[in-house]
């Protein structure tokens, strides 16, 4: 019997690890995104001045806003929307959609302006997108959205700052 309790609690121990392993950000994937070097680098104080406290939980500390409270959601114009901590156009409203999240949602960010990292937080694997030049942390990525991508960038509001287009000139 005193074996078998042995055998039990080992092979119950090393599941837990296992299971703990692989749900935990590792080292290295906490790391990917902080070991990268973007443009623009700032030092906390820096950011912290520049930013609106939302804008800092949520490009900064990769925070998440409530659902429905980004006055982005119901931006409708035509225009681009750029990232919050340094301009860098990320998302043209023509790849605005109504996804029913409750978060702005693009099927496409502008090309080679948005990046992407593995995300294992809350014991899920997502991918979690974030300003190329700044680092600044946007949302992530499904595989739910409408064609032509399948894609739905579902992009945290206050992230992000609405230029609408200029009228042509007639």
């Amino acid at each position: 019997m005193f074996d078998r309790r042995i055998l039990l609690t080992t092979v119950a121990g090393l599941f837990g690890l296992s299971a703990f392993r692989w749900l935990r950000t590792t080292p290295a994937q906490a790391g990917e995104k902080a070991a990268q070097k973007f443009e623009i680098e700032k030092t906390d104080a820096e950011w912290r001045a520049q930013l609106t406290p939302q804008q800092y939980e949520i490009l900064r500390k990769e925070g998440t806003e409530r659902p429905g409270s980004s006055p982005l959601l119901n931006e409708h114009r035509k225009g681009v929307f750029a990232c919050a901590g340094c301009d860098l156009p990320l998302f043209s409203s023509e790849t605005k959609f109504e996804s029913g999240t409750g978060w702005p949602s693009f099927y496409q960010p502008i090309e080679g302006n948005v990046g992407k990292t593995e995300d294992r937080s809350f014991g899920m694997v997502r991918t979690e997108v974030h300003c190329r030049r700044c680092g600044g942390h946007l949302g992530h990525v499904f595989d739910d959205g409408p064609k032509p991508t399948g894609l739905r960038y579902c992009i945290d509001g206050f992230g992000l700052v609405f230029h609408p287009a200029t009228p042509s000139a007639t």
